[in-house]
């Protein structure tokens, strides 16, 4: 196949102008899709396909792609495909992966134009799955058109399972596209996420997947298979976590990562326990407001308030702190949901959070930190 090679940086990466009918016979559907009447099964994909299970995870777990407005979304490009004259279809380039390293042959005279080899198996779609579903049911009511649509690609080739993955994340970082909870996700896997926000991600799920953590199950990951009722987004918990870690970052930024990780995962699953003790029975109850959201992240912050000042030893810190937490026992009827707002008064979600967070610090005696 023509292509024209295209260098930036250290990358190299081709660009093709595929017939449709001839491209999506290369290309696998990793989503369900439907159509008027017609549907795109996804194709199996197998354990050790890396690129394959993360975009699936993606794709079937965003709420931007579930079935409804998926079927919305190929059915108005669908429309467009049969309305547009003038206007070009598919003016956007379609993102294609092969792990496999292709062969290039460029043109006598022609150092970036060539033939590029196809892979042996069909390409990933990287981004524009809905844009070719869409094509796909366009081309089965009017075969007739497929001689007049080329669809631009650009083709990566020979890269790791990494590389993929940070190619979906990149094009799909906007509000609109990817929620933030996945980039919760995925910032150990891409290479210009920011150490600090690394270490912050796998604290975050150390929270929500540790069998000692009293926020096990209950943080609002998008994909997440749990039935417990969630307290809190994965992304608002990550925010205060970052920021805790954030007042301590000149010091940890040189040391050992795997340790102070697991040393701050027990910071913060003490300091919660010592708070579901003193909570009692309005931990986790529907008619409290102390593990929705708000209090939830004013206890982190008074949580690094604490630490700053008393965490070593670690030998009896549960209980030192249950102890420098019991003055919240006579504080429950100040969280009962019933009036809560009306108690804590504040133009919004933000300022709450921080009245909220002084308050609960004052009834405990800690001194609150300034934020740098």
């Amino acid at each position: 196949m023509l292509a024209t090679q295209i260098r930036q940086k250290d990358g190299i990466f081709y660009f093709i102008s595929y017939p449709a009918s001839e491209l999506l016979k290369k290309v696998r559907f990793i989503s369900r899709f439907y159509g008027d009447g017609k549907q795109i099964a996804p194709e199996t994909v197998g354990e050790a396909d890396e690129v394959g299970q993360f975009i699936a995870r993606i794709e079937r777990t965003d709420r931007a792609f579930q079935r409804e407005l998926s079927r919305a979304k190929v059915k108005a490009l669908k429309n467009f495909y049969e309305t547009a004259v003038t206007q070009p279809p598919i003016p956007g380039t379609v993102l294609l992966f092969t792990p496999e390293r292709l062969r290039f042959q460029s043109l006598s005279g022609q150092e970036h134009v060539g033939h590029l080899q196809a892979p042996a198996e069909r390409f990933l779609i990287i981004d524009g799955q809905h844009r070719l579903a869409a094509l796909e049911f366009y081309l089965n009511d009017h075969p007739e058109e497929a001689r007049t649509i080329h669809v631009p690609c650009i083709v990566f080739d020979g890269r790791s399972e990494d590389f993929a993955a940070e190619m979906f994340v990149i094009i799909n970082s906007t509000p609109t596209r990817i929620n933030k909870s996945h980039l919760v996700d995925l910032y150990e896997r891409v290479s210009w996420a920011d150490p600090d926000k690394r270490f912050s991600a796998r604290l975050t799920e150390k929270l929500y997947r540790e069998d000692d953590s009293p926020l096990q199950y209950r943080i609002n990951r998008l994909g997440g298979r749990s039935q417990k009722e969630k307290w809190i987004l994965q992304a608002e918990l990550f925010n205060e976590v970052h920021r805790y870690v954030s007042s301590q970052w000149s010091r940890l930024r040189d040391a050992d990562a795997s340790r102070e990780g697991d040393r701050h995962y027990r910071v913060l699953r003490d300091f919660l326990k010592a708070a579901q003790r003193v909570w009692g029975e309005a931990w986790g109850h529907a008619q409290y407001m102390v593990t929705k959201p708000v209090t939830l992240k004013a206890m982190i912050r008074v949580c690094a308030d604490l630490a700053a000042k008393d965490t070593e030893p670690e030998a009896g810190r549960l209980d030192r702190w249950t102890q420098r937490l019991q003055p919240w026992t006579t504080q429950k009827r100040e969280f009962r949901s019933d009036g809560f707002y009306e108690r804590f008064p504040a133009k919004g979600q933000v300022e709450r959070v921080g009245r909220v967070h002084r308050e609960l610090a004052r009834f405990a005696g800690i001194e609150t930190r300034a934020r740098k």
